[in-house]
């Protein structure tokens, strides 16, 4: 489902395979433009409250660390969520993300 997500979404411009850039393997090169995505296909609306805020403080830090190596390699860089709810919890800990519903 991931993949398929990463594949399609954006689109990728290299289905079936990650884009490897300045160390970092991200899901997809967005066709047409200099951008970077990061898909997240977490069932985050099934987690409990603690299970919500451990997986966004974590994610968030790694969001973070993938958007600086993107942007130093001249990218833009965006977090694809299946959801509302996992997009409105990366965002409180940092409203600087780019970050879509993608539904998958």
């Amino acid at each position: 489902m991931h993949d398929t997500c990463a594949d399609t979404f954006p689109p990728n411009r290299f289905p079936g395979k990650d884009v490897f850039i300045n160390g970092k393997r991200f899901d997809a090169l967005q066709v047409g433009a200099n951008v970077l995505w990061e898909i997240k296909t977490d069932r985050f609306d099934g987690y409990s409250d603690f299970l919500k805020e451990r997986v966004s403080k974590t994610q968030v830090v790694e969001l973070q660390r993938e958007r600086e190596l993107a942007r130093a390699c001249g990218y833009d860089f965006v977090v694809g969520v299946s959801n509302a709810g996992h997009r409105l919890a990366l965002l409180e800990l940092d409203e600087g993300l780019k970050i879509v519903v993608t539904g998958c």
